[in-house]
């Protein structure tokens, strides 16, 4: 089926006889390196914010609720927590907590931070050059002294930490003094912990999986395109089997039999399945994991040589797997990538493309260890692009602004410095003072307009953080990371269904500074 209803739309697809059209802005797949498609056998994927979109308003208030109950349940914090609200829309990836100071700040590529928060009170420039641009040696605002807050499971945690700084700072004695700002960061992280733990989370989840997954309806046409391309498909995951086959029926319940109970049609769609797989350390090889494969109706684990099924304790034979028995998935859990690259038979990690949400667990590792070739999916990018593209007169207009700004204080520059010469008459040494005063006059204008006019546009794309791809005109720690590890990336998995599974991905021309400000109109 190339064609099914949307959300009430119609889903086309590429292969579909409507597929091949102009895609939406938001839709597109961003190159940062070339990637000939032809050359990948093996396409896999993550679940959690890759395959499974969570809705932040039901997912991440629920993970928030849940930590708050924990924190004062078993950490013994203040009632006063369980009257906290969340707001899910004020946190961004990309942002780093510092745990020691109790602020929350935003970067650019290169380390200088340009928003800074202690708690929900913005730092004043002075502050922040105080605190994090007056020392003779660079902060890495690495571990363990920050936090990343790079996945879209650690919005709810970051925005709990900020309220716990201000509760602190405003009510004396309610939190102990030897708990400092660190303590509750990591006060925190032990309560979410606690909460996917215990399966508050995923019980809840499994329950009502439409009330906190977003449908797609796209994603089971996408993963049968590149199986009948001839490639192998995969899904590598740190969730446990019971909580992936809940998750992934649901996603494929639209092409899979029955009543909505957990099947396992949809392992019709993969090769390999590995569940419990701890990344990011599955994808060092000389981890030593046992690779245990699960059979599907009883979830039992049952003991692999690299994959190869092996004679259980009383059995003359060996059990053969279910990919020997009727060509379908096999399921696993644990291992690492050195036995999944013998499952999938690849010859060449470059053959391998990943799709993952998380730059640090999935991209990263999978990018620089291995080689792999590598998909970052962005959900918020839909939104963000849409917007570059409505408020291009704006952007335009800023740099405009930026260039009258500069050349107003060169021309300042330039009179100050005729002024240095002694053979000027006084009578002229006037008339250049108050060009320059003139001149100075005019400068704090367009620089308050500019001021303005960015402020503005900034607040367009998030009412504190701004854009998630810049900090002024400097790309943001985050796009640095997007631009070093992932090959591609998109705003969802599957806009991979809108292109041929055979594309060749290439960069868009690439510009050095200088040559920006001389490109044709």
């Amino acid at each position: 089926m190339d064609k099914i209803k949307n959300g009430g739309q119609k889903a086309f697809i590429w292969s579909s006889p409507e597929g091949g059209q102009r895609i939406d802005i938001g839709k597109q797949i961003f190159c940062n390196r070339s990637l000939n498609m032809r050359n990948i056998v093996a396409v896999g994927f993550d679940m959690d914010y890759t395959l499974a979109q969570y809705k932040p308003e039901t997912f991440e208030s629920l993970a928030y609720e849940g930590t708050i109950g924990k924190l004062v349940h078993d950490l013994g914090y203040p009632h006063e927590l369980l009257e906290w609200s969340f707001d899910w829309t004020y946190m961004v990836r990309g942002l780093v907590l510092d745990k020691k100071r109790g602020n929350i700040l935003k970067m650019d590529r290169h380390k200088y931070v340009k928003v800074a928060y202690h708690g929900f009170r913005e730092l004043s420039k002075e502050e922040k050059v105080g605190t994090y641009g007056s020392t003779l040696i660079r902060d890495s605002f690495d571990e363990p002294d920050y936090a990343l807050i790079d996945t879209l499971f650690s919005l709810a945690e970051a925005y709990l930490f900020a309220q716990l700084v201000d509760f602190k700072d405003n009510n004396p004695g309610k939190i102990p003094d030897s708990v400092d700002y660190a303590h509750m960061y990591k006060d925190v992280r032990a309560a979410v912990d606690l909460c996917h733990r215990d399966g508050t989370l995923k019980r809840m989840v499994a329950v009502n999986p439409e009330r906190y997954i977003n449908e797609d309806a796209t994603l089971v046409p996408m993963l049968k395109m590149f199986r009948d391309s001839g490639r192998s498909t995969f899904l590598v995951t740190n969730s446990l089997w019971d909580y992936t086959n809940v998750v992934m029926n649901f996603l494929c319940r639209p092409y899979t039999l029955g009543d909505g109970a957990c099947k396992f049609d949809w392992l019709q769609y993969f090769d390999v399945v590995i569940t419990g797989s701890a990344k990011p350390g599955f994808f060092h090889d000389e981890n030593r994991a046992n690779l245990f494969e699960v059979e599907p109706e009883s979830g039992m684990l049952l003991n692999t040589d690299n994959g190869t099924p092996m004679a259980q304790v009383g059995d003359t034979s060996p059990r053969l797997s279910l990919k020997s028995l009727d060509k379908s998935c096999s399921v696993f859990q644990g291992g690492n990538v050195g036995h999944l690259h013998k499952l999938l038979s690849v010859e060449s990690s470059s053959q391998v493309l990943y799709v993952g949400d998380h730059i640090y667990g999935d991209i990263l590792r999978s990018k620089k260890v291995l080689g792999w070739r590598t998909m970052l999916v962005v959900p918020e990018l839909a939104r963000e692009v849409e917007l570059l593209w409505e408020l291009r007169d704006s952007r335009k207009q800023l740099r405009l602004l930026r260039d009258e700004r500069d050349h107003i204080e060169d021309e300042i520059h330039h009179l100050k410095w005729s002024l240095k010469f002694d053979n000027i008459e006084q009578e002229e040494k006037q008339k250049i003072s108050s060009a320059v005063k003139e001149l100075e006059v005019k400068r704090d204008q367009v620089r308050l307009t500019h001021q303005q006019a960015q402020r503005g546009c900034h607040h367009k794309f998030h009412k504190v953080w701004g854009q998630l791809m810049k900090t002024g005109y400097q790309n943001s720690r985050f796009a640095h990371q997007v631009e070093r590890f992932a090959c591609l990336y998109t705003s969802q998995v599957s806009n991979l269904s809108l292109y041929s599974p055979d594309k060749y991905y290439r960069p868009s021309e690439d510009y050095m500074p200088h040559e920006f400000h001389i490109l044709p109109l």
